[in-house]
């Protein structure tokens, strides 16, 4: 699946099944939701927190899935093509630091 397939398969289900996106602020605010779930669960898996009771039923690649549904339905919503955007993203990302981190000791 493209990231052009996944905005268009997200669309067709909130149109069948959502009935219509939420606001671009409660998307916004619903991202801040996920991601904090998906901290959760990196602070205790990777990190030094322990898990509750509660956390045990996360799951890593559904949470980060959650935060590119949220990502693809604020894409849909304000016009972005993510492909393209993600492509000059990588383009300016190389221009800026290209040999920037590899330059970087503490990083070998």
């Amino acid at each position: 699946m493209t990231i052009k397939d996944a905005q268009e398969q997200v669309d067709q289900w909130i149109h069948q099944y959502g009935v219509r996106y939420f606001s671009e602020l409660t998307n916004m605010t619903i991202l801040m939701e996920e991601v904090g779930e998906l901290a959760r669960i990196m602070a205790r898996t990777y990190g030094e927190q322990s898990f509750k009771e509660s956390d045990l039923s996360g799951n890593l690649p559904d949470e980060i899935a959650d935060v590119l549904w949220v990502l693809l339905c604020l894409a849909n919503q304000t016009g972005v093509d993510l492909e393209d955007a993600l492509q000059k993203n990588i383009e300016k990302k190389t221009a800026r630091d290209g040999t920037r981190h590899r330059n970087n000791e503490s990083l070998f």
